[in-house]
């Protein structure tokens, strides 16, 4: 089976043949389902899933006249698996997060400087084709526009959950934004987000001089 690519996007078969869509819709459905019973806080999971459930409403509304290529959607499920997992122990109390704590000696629990990270390297290329097909970008902008757009984005949620928090239940506060008594934790996690996005957008370079353009189509 063939992955498409921002770049072959055209090539997308219908959804009810979509087998690889199908798989991941299946796989992200159960898996959010079995993480909803007796997460460790439902306040704190409720919150969280409410973006996630956003996204994932846009992305069914949206498919039919800008469906995405088999690469987005596949970095998008993966993200949002990491999402569900934090939503359900809480960011700050994810096992992974504690068992590295012990191996390397972190101070805190760094299971959301995973996510953050993986916000930047899983969402830049999504975002990307995005900027390719809708805005008709080339060049250099093709590359700095989804880091910068990551930044954009990864500042905006910090601003929105910190509102979120204050407005909705502001006990939550410290489990809900996860910063474990760090003062600098939104500022850590944007840049691990943005190096998240630069380290895709320079593989994703990287291989576009690998492959030879006369191989894809020209995106629309």
């Amino acid at each position: 089976m063939q992955l498409t690519t921002a770049t072959n996007v055209n090539n997308q078969k219908p959804f009810k043949d979509q087998t690889l869509l199908h798989g991941l819709m299946a796989w992200y459905v159960v898996l959010w389902i079995f993480l909803a019973i007796e997460p460790i806080d439902r306040h704190d999971w409720f919150l969280e899933n409410i973006l996630a459930i956003g996204l994932v409403i846009v992305l069914v509304a949206t498919y039919r006249w800008f469906p995405l290529s088999d690469l987005s959607y596949l970095f998008l499920t993966v993200f949002m698996t990491l999402h569900a997992i934090g939503a359900h122990y809480t960011y700050s109390k994810v096992p992974l997060g504690f068992w590295m704590q012990e191996w390397w000696g972190f101070e805190r629990n760094h299971f959301d400087r995973i996510a953050h990270f993986s916000f930047g390297l899983l969402l830049a290329y999504p975002l990307r084709e995005l900027f390719l097909r809708q805005v008709n970008v080339r060049g250099f902008w093709a590359y700095y526009l989804p880091i910068s757009g990551i930044l954009a984005l990864s500042g905006f949620f910090e601003i929105l959950e910190s509102w979120v928090a204050l407005l909705v239940r502001p006990e939550l506060g410290e489990a809900y934004l996860g910063t474990q008594g760090d003062e600098w934790d939104a500022q850590k996690d944007m840049t691990v987000a943005v190096l998240g996005a630069f380290l895709t957008i320079m593989l994703t370079y990287a291989l576009s001089k690998v492959v030879s353009p006369k191989s894809l189509p020209t995106p629309p």
